[in-house]
């Protein structure tokens, strides 16, 4: 729970069976989180055995791929805050503070794996797919005129209710590349959204895609043809903008003052003004 809002954590699951039992405690063990949902992908035998006693719920989706599993939970839960991570260890529970102080300001808060000072020793995260993903990023921030977006494939990031009811009916991709879609009905709705630095650690186990250069070649090449379907308006579809969708919902409530630029601006205003100095003639 985060200021009265419930959150949720959406583990889509295929090849994580060594690592996911480890990864829904420790989202737990942060005390803020309310809800796992683990959505079985067609996963390895003996995942769910993993997954009992966690407290995590269990569903299932039969349609192979990563969108797919994600549209799963997304429309399973009724959560107001909701997390997209990964189940095999790369990323942190510990990063779920951090994710949620960002969501008191804005409605989308994405991951990014790109900082140096966030890379773990062992992580995958080489020369190929750290400038990989910065250069799509940084061709999508070109093209859009979007706010700093340093990488393209990050999975780690949180949605509010609001944000993902207004995106869900236009995400229709399901398989890899389902994020940068997010991404790009993000931009195409005028959703407010941030980047922010997330840890990236060592996996466990071998990634279906990322684990193999030349499938994560072709993700990169699927990347950059969406980005560009969007950019020359190929993708046409009736869309309420943000600023329209909120004007239809009840007012909410004003951020806790202790929260986000709240908390910033109030520091400010609390700080005593310096004194003023006196000049003492030589």
């Amino acid at each position: 729970m985060h200021r009265g809002k419930k959150v949720a954590v959406i583990f889509p699951t295929y090849n994580e069976k060594d690592s996911i039992r480890e990864s829904i405690l420790e989202y737990f063990s942060t005390g803020l989180v309310d809800e796992v949902i683990v959505v079985n992908n067609n996963a390895a035998a003996g995942t769910s055995e993993e997954v009992a006693g966690t407290g995590a719920r269990e569903i299932f989706e039969r349609r192979q791929g990563y969108g797919s599993a994600l549209l799963c939970g997304l429309d399973n839960t009724d959560a107001d805050l909701i997390i997209f991570s990964e189940p095999d260890g790369t990323f942190s529970g510990l990063d779920v503070p951090k994710l949620l102080a960002y969501s008191d300001d804005v409605p989308v808060v994405l991951g990014t794996r790109t900082s140096r000072q966030f890379i773990w020793r062992g992580a995958n995260m080489g020369l190929f797919l750290r400038w990989g993903n910065w250069a799509v990023a940084k061709m999508t921030e070109l093209l859009f005129n979007t706010t700093i977006l340093t990488d393209m494939g990050c999975t780690h990031r949180l949605l509010s209710r609001e944000a993902a009811q207004l995106l869900r009916p236009h995400l229709t991709i399901r398989g890899s590349h389902f994020g940068p879609q997010i991404l790009m009905e993000l931009l195409a709705h005028q959703v407010p959204f941030v980047e922010i630095p997330l840890n990236y650690r060592a996996r466990v186990g071998e990634s279906s895609v990322t684990g193999s250069f030349w499938k994560a070649w072709k993700l990169g090449w699927r990347m950059i043809f969406l980005v560009w379907e969007y950019r020359l308006g190929l993708v046409v579809r009736e869309r309420t903008l943000w600023p329209d969708y909120l004007s239809t919902k009840p007012v909410p409530e004003p951020a806790h003052e202790g929260s986000g630029v709240y908390a910033l601006a109030r520091a400010v205003q609390e700080q005593p003004a310096p004194a003023p100095k006196t000049l003492t003639p030589q």
